[in-house]
């Protein structure tokens, strides 16, 4: 990989069968769901409008993984998910913590804090 971008990733596995359980999960019983990323950015169908807006005006290329998909591609990173990463040639590096990100509780306090925490960890390294 040249260059850098920021990694999104759910506390939830990848797969059809898992895809329909998060959304009925959701649909059913949000404040139990296990992944506060999705939950503040996606609906039980798809990824918020307001979400994608503000990763089109981030300025970095983005990348979401399940937890399933970061275990098989970074077998070495150990981190309380969901989270968010930054990445380059070197690896990933943590830039957002699952305690961070699970204590949001709108799209624009999880903007701010991926602006103040994940953006000028970008800046530093590129």
């Amino acid at each position: 990989m040249t260059g850098r971008r920021l990694v999104f990733v759910y506390n939830a596995d990848s797969g059809l069968f898992n895809t329909l359980a998060d959304a009925a999960h959701k649909l059913l019983s949000l404040q139990t769901y296990a992944c506060n990323l999705c939950a503040i950015t996606h609906t039980p169908f798809a990824m918020r409008s307001q979400w994608r807006r503000f990763l089109d005006e981030l300025g970095i290329p983005c990348a979401f993984l399940h937890r399933d998909e970061l275990r098989r591609r970074h077998p070495d990173v150990e981190a309380a998910l969901p989270a968010v990463f930054h990445e380059t040639a070197a690896g990933l590096t943590i830039c957002l913590d699952a305690t961070r990100i699970n204590r949001c509780t709108s799209m624009e306090a999880l903007g701010q804090l991926i602006r103040e925490h994940c953006l000028c960890t970008a800046a530093e390294t590129s």
